[in-house]
């Protein structure tokens, strides 16, 4: 099941901007050169081994450039494929291939570098009963994608913007005065505007930590840069009560002993802002 935010509107106006930006009023490269009414074939050929993200989102882009354009699927998104895998077949006008191409091997090339690495991660931390999350730490206006992959990769999204979740985080705990008036004002401000939303808020040390714990009324809480002495006996003190995250400056060296430190959630933004693409590409055959 995809995510709730994969919705017709988000994924249409996204594929409708992305052709504005690249193609604007026409791609003249290939209306020049190509004879009106050419038709062709081209396949997708992975040029790298991972997991293959974006084989929907291709779909979905050929066929709104150009509904007449025939895409057999050979592979789904998830799937692991290795150098010289064919991920699908595209056949029709040769100028709407052309015109289509790179918004597809753009899209699917992060995709799967972004899947790639969350798979990777995840498959560390399988022992233990931590999941890898991503954030917000991503590229503008290329969330929906990102988040996507992360999902197909088997990492957990966490919110998708300011607006379906409250985070307060250690910025507003300071500037609302401290960690009671930023969750009671928090409180107060969902109840009258009538907000359903899930509340989690940041602690940097075990005092902070046992205020939020005298307080109540969150549903998580992020335990942030905390070495992993601290972070174990964080975690022993919330016990149950809430669920709890793990973030900031977590690498794939540090990965494996923070999850063992017995948190619910470990979220790294490497997942979406310091990721390699796959190597992808289109040819005519």
């Amino acid at each position: 099941m995809n995510p709730s935010y994969l919705t017709e509107e988000a994924i249409s106006a996204f594929i409708t901007a992305a052709f504005a930006e690249d193609i604007g009023p026409g791609d003249y490269s290939s209306l020049s050169s190509i004879p009106k009414g050419k038709t062709g074939q081209a396949k997708l050929l992975i040029k790298d081994n991972g997991i293959l993200a974006g084989v929907e989102m291709a779909e979905r882009i050929f066929k709104t450039f150009d509904p007449e354009l025939e895409v057999e699927l050979l592979t789904q998104d998830g799937d692991e494929v290795k150098y010289g895998t064919i991920g699908l077949i595209v056949k029709g006008s040769s100028a709407s291939i052309l015109s289509s191409e790179r918004l597809v091997l753009n899209c699917m090339q992060r995709m799967s570098g972004i899947a790639t690495l969350t798979h990777r991660l995840t498959e560390k931390i399988i022992h233990t009963k931590a999941r890898l999350m991503d954030t917000r730490k991503t590229t503008p206006n290329f969330r929906l994608m990102e988040k996507w992959a992360v999902h197909i990769g088997g990492g957990v999204n966490h919110r998708f913007a300011l607006y379906d979740m409250v985070m307060l985080k250690d910025n507003h705990v300071d500037f609302a005065g401290g960690i009671r008036q930023a969750i009671e004002r928090t409180k107060a401000y969902l109840e009258a505007n009538q907000l359903d939303l899930k509340i989690e808020i940041e602690t940097r040390n075990l005092d902070e930590v046992k205020q939020v714990l005298e307080v109540g009324g969150v549903d998580q809480i992020m335990l942030d840069n905390m070495d992993y002495a601290t972070m174990r006996e964080a975690v022993s003190m919330i016990g149950e009560r809430y669920k709890t995250e793990a973030s900031g400056g977590i690498t794939e060296e540090t990965l494996v002993p923070v999850a063992e430190c017995g948190v619910d959630f470990i979220s790294m933004g490497a997942l979406t802002h310091s990721v390699k693409s796959l190597d992808i590409s289109l040819k005519a055959f």
